[in-house]
């Protein structure tokens, strides 16, 4: 059975090696005579499978140790209420940076919580750079931006100064590079582009910021709980948990996070090469902004989309269409993508253009 290449922005591609060994483990995990997706999340099985899944995540980020780490259901978005529920505590103001749709959505939600105000924005040259200048308000409680536009494809390389604590939603390159943790007061993620299936997110926030959430908030959306409860307050999303668990024994069996981030960065510059070679195609974002993991581009004609769209599909390559807010292309190339389907696109991308430009 051949695998495709699946460009797709999430749900996305996950390593092989990990698929074939949950395949393995699928009827009987270690013996047990279960599934991981049977198990009591209360039973001593699952309970070492989340304890180890928090240990490599921690080995792997260097998370320090005043920072606690919690694996919750409701993916990223349920995140947009979730932090002003747990980290305004009290100021009832949050300052946030807008530099496309996913900073957006989070703005939208926070606003039915707090008064928000616009630390920096890059709405001037439609979403296509990533902000330097920030004015963040002294007395706001943190400062939330999305560090990669996952529709937009723009990245923040490195973590801003700030002085309030700094929030981010890191959904699509979490673990494609070394981070430092102690930068933020909380970074989240979705599961679903370089971690493991839809459904969970990852929740690393520091000690000091949480216990006191808003009048009202859910217990099982109050931190605090949850990380007393080591993210069992309620049934977690288990099988999620123990996929993630197997991909952080990948990622380190590779060498980390510093050789996946070497992988990433050669990936990302043979498309982001030929995309600067050629005229045919055109991506808009600022050269020093360009994200490692979503790379959008436009052909010259919309109405080129569709054969272009048919004839990867026939070369085993799929969900390369951009996001409908946006139009054109997009390559999501997360850490499964190996180098190979990003060779087999621009050779693609080559023979499209010498038909058609």
């Amino acid at each position: 059975m051949s695998r495709i290449f699946n460009f797709s922005a999430g749900p996305a591609m996950l390593p092989a090696e990990v698929l074939s060994r949950a395949g393995d483990e699928m009827l009987d995990w270690h013996g047990s005579g279960m599934s991981v997706m049977e198990m009591s999340h209360r039973g001593s099985e699952f309970i070492g499978i989340a304890a180890q899944a928090e240990k490599d995540l921690r080995e792997l980020l260097a998370v320090p140790a005043n920072y606690k780490v919690l694996f919750l259901a409701g993916g990223a978005t349920l995140q947009f209420a979730q932090v002003p529920m747990n980290l305004l505590r009290g100021k009832g103001k949050a300052d946030y940076v807008a530099t496309g749709e996913w900073s957006k959505k989070a703005i939208k939600e926070a606003k039915s919580y707090c008064d928000v105000h616009i630390a920096a924005t890059s709405e001037d040259r439609k979403f296509t750079y990533a902000p330097k200048q920030w004015h963040e308000r002294p007395d706001a409680a943190y400062v939330h931006y999305c560090s990669n536009e996952t529709i937009g494809g723009v990245e923040f390389h490195a973590a801003p100064k700030v002085e309030i604590p700094l929030v981010a939603d890191a959904s699509s390159h979490f673990l494609s590079r070394p981070i430092e943790i102690s930068k933020f007061g909380l970074i989240y993620a979705g599961a679903q582009k370089n971690v493991g299936p839809a459904g969970m997110s990852i929740v690393i926030v520091r000690d000091d910021l949480i216990g006191q959430a808003a009048k009202g908030t859910p217990s099982v959306m109050d931190y605090k709980l949850q990380a007393e409860a080591d993210s069992m307050l309620n049934t977690p999303p288990s099988y999620s948990i123990y996929i993630a668990a197997l991909v952080f024994k990948w990622l380190k069996a590779l060498g980390g996070l510093a050789e996946i981030e070497r992988r990433n960065v050669a990936k990302s510059k043979l498309l982001y090469d030929y995309l600067d070679s050629t005229r045919f195609y055109s991506n808009p974002v600022a050269k020093e902004d360009r994200s490692r993991m979503n790379v959008p581009f436009t052909l010259p004609d919309a109405k080129l989309d569709e054969p272009f769209l048919k004839g990867a599909a026939e070369r085993g390559m799929v969900q390369l269409k951009g996001h409908r807010s946006v139009g054109g292309m997009r390559a999501s190339i997360y850490n499964a993508m190996p180098i190979e389907g990003l060779q087999r696109l621009v050779e693609y991308m080559r023979e499209f253009e010498k038909r058609h430009g």
